[in-house]
């Protein structure tokens, strides 16, 4: 075996530092090209995320009355102003009131949509599109709509007009405490802005179930409708229904818009849920610390909420 010449080793080695440079310049630029659109997320989170959220844990151990800035730390005085505050826990009674009516509702209705849906044969993407658009529709539109227009308290709403038509007084929708019509008001708008969004994860639960199990029930004797969708489709869903469930849980803390939106001005009164109350005191009464003091301990109440909710219905757990 003859030995290579010092040529031929220099060569080598020229060649192995041109690979090596050549691998080097291509991971520096695939290195830049990932930085260029992860940097401005990153910065996006860091800037109009994170720092918010541990300003507000600062503002919320501060005394920071009319400005951002705290003045003096003041422990958990906050903390136990707000606790003790009959107001703040009574908008936790009005979303109580408002899960109880949106929960199922929406549950059913988008579980019903999702399995109408899926059971088209042509035109299923259409229909997807169709019910789904309503949540391109900003909260605060769709709530003037439906103050302005739909359930407008006098005769030219047009729930009003309808309900003419069946000889029936017009109803003051917003602004009637008894009987507490509002309700149905704030139902049905955030009713028609979210089932889409629901509609699709029960539409991928339902995609996910494999096609063999229903034909071999088929071929046991089982009928379709009621006897196979309780036996087989329903208890395939379950994360899916889990996940409706506490995303739509927390939505219903979140509360905000339709509320502000419809039943503003002295209305307000009538259903004030958590984040309008504490929209009040920090921006209203410039009263920042104890605002914030409010929104951590209702963030914690959604955490220990989600975690006990979905602990107790099994969410991730195999079939």
């Amino acid at each position: 075996m003859s030995t290579p010449s010092n040529s031929e080793v220099l060569t080598l080695r020229n060649d192995k530092k041109e690979r090596i440079q050549r691998t080097r310049r291509i991971n520096q630029k695939t290195a830049l090209a990932f930085w260029s659109f992860v940097a401005p997320l990153i910065l996006g989170l860091i800037v109009f995320f994170y720092i918010p959220i541990i300003w507000a844990v600062v503002l919320s151990f501060a005394d920071a009355r009319a400005t951002i800035t705290p003045t003096h730390f003041v422990g958990l005085q906050n903390y136990i102003e707000m606790l003790n505050d009959r107001t703040f826990t009574g908008t936790l009674g009005t979303f109580t009131v408002f899960a109880i009516f949106i929960v199922p509702t929406t549950f059913i209705f988008s579980l019903g949509l999702a399995l109408l849906v899926n059971s088209v044969k042509f035109g299923q993407g259409f229909f997807r599109s169709v019910f789904f658009l309503p949540t391109a529709c900003s909260y605060v539109l769709a709530s003037v709509v439906w103050r302005a227009s739909l359930f407008q308290g006098t005769f030219y709403g047009i729930a009003n007009r309808i309900l003419y038509l069946f000889h029936i007084d017009p109803i003051a929708w917003t602004s009637s405490p008894t009987p507490p019509w509002f309700w149905l008001v704030l139902v049905t708008v955030r009713l028609w802005l979210q089932v889409g969004v629901y509609m699709i994860i029960f539409i991928a639960g339902l995609q996910d179930i494999p096609r063999e199990l229903y034909e071999a029930a088929y071929v046991d004797g089982a009928r379709r409708g009621w006897q196979t969708f309780s036996a087989i489709t329903f208890p395939l869903l379950r994360n899916a229904s889990i996940s409706v469930l506490l995303l739509n849980v927390i939505a219903a803390f979140q509360a905000f818009d339709e509320f502000f939106n419809i039943l503003f001005g002295g209305n307000a009164n009538l259903a004030r849920t958590p984040l309008i109350y504490l929209y009040q005191v920090a921006l209203n009464n410039q009263d920042y610390g104890l605002g914030s003091a409010g929104a951590i301990i209702l963030t914690i109440i959604i955490v220990i909420f989600t975690l006990i909710q979905g602990k107790f219905l099994g969410f991730g757990t195999r079939d």
